[in-house]
């Protein structure tokens, strides 16, 4: 099975999304010339930042050929790229200013920033790629100056699904099926960290907490829900679709005695998602 299916990832497109605005809505540039959408996926993010700001030229960087597919078959005229974050750079820049004796691009040149984006945009995408002490200064370096980074990472590892989830794997009927280090986990840090990482590089850091508040039809859409982004890791470490199923409906067990219903029957789903923007 794809280890990304973009069917399963739209199914709740406008909760997915809805972060994506909230993040675009916070970042104050006015017309960046170059955009890239860094794990772009299906290309929902992608669209909210062309349609706010039209003119600029729009790069989605993903590293699943199935979700760049349905992302060009949706917008064939954005510049649509599979790669991995972990060794993403910007591109340089088509032409740069010769220096004195004629030789290229001038030093002046490459410090202002030539070929950089003005926005590195990340919606959801980062807490797949390890090292963030590593990887966010990087990325921050890429962003030309005057533009921003702007990120958005869930800071759920620790909600109840994911607890469930890591303790299956390591009970007795599911422990052999994940030895140590076969579930890649999502890698995420507490606010601070991101803080002490991006403040000495930049005057302006914006960053905050959002609970996004979601009321579900029952626990099965939980599972759905994780079936698309977060349970892929564990779906890809088994051998067969029928464990696959099994390892789901153990799942469902424990999410709908975790999850009750409410009143009317839905059930109450909190997701924790942290954002910064840092400028440049």
């Amino acid at each position: 099975m794809p280890s990304w299916d973009p069917s399963l990832y739209l199914k709740y497109a406008d909760e997915r999304t809805q972060p994506c605005r909230d993040l675009i809505h916070r970042v104050q540039l006015t017309a960046p010339e170059d955009v890239v959408d860094l794990g772009c996926g299906p290309g929902n993010s992608t669209a909210v930042l062309a349609a706010r700001w039209p003119l600029a030229r729009i790069t989605g960087l993903d590293s699943s050929a199935e979700m760049l597919a349905r992302a060009h078959a949706a917008m064939p005229r954005i510049h649509w790229q599979q790669g991995d974050i972990a060794s993403w750079t910007a591109e340089p820049a088509e032409e740069a200013a010769p220096d004195t004796a004629g030789n290229g691009a001038s030093p002046a040149a490459a410090a202002d920033g030539a070929g950089r984006p003005q926005l590195v945009f990340s919606n959801a995408a980062l807490q797949w790629v390890p090292d963030h002490f590593e990887l966010v200064p990087r990325l921050f370096a890429q962003v030309a100056p005057g533009g921003a980074l702007a990120v958005q990472v869930p800071a759920q590892v620790n909600a109840p699904a994911h607890v469930i989830m890591r303790e299956l794997t390591q009970s007795a009927a599911w422990r052999s099926y994940f030895p140590m280090g076969s579930v890649r986990d999502w890698h995420v840090h507490e606010p601070g960290v991101y803080f002490d990482l991006l403040s000495p590089l930049t005057s302006r850091l914006d960053m905050w907490l959002t609970d996004y508040m979601m009321y579900l039809p029952g626990p099965q859409s939980i599972v759905d829900w994780y079936q698309g982004t977060g349970m892929r890791p564990y779906l890809d470490a088994l051998p067969s679709d029928e464990l696959r199923r099994v390892f789901m409906a153990d799942v469902l067990a424990e999410v709908a005695v975790t999850y009750p219903a409410r009143s009317n029957g839905m059930v109450e789903f909190p997701f924790r998602r942290l954002f910064f923007v840092a400028y440049r």
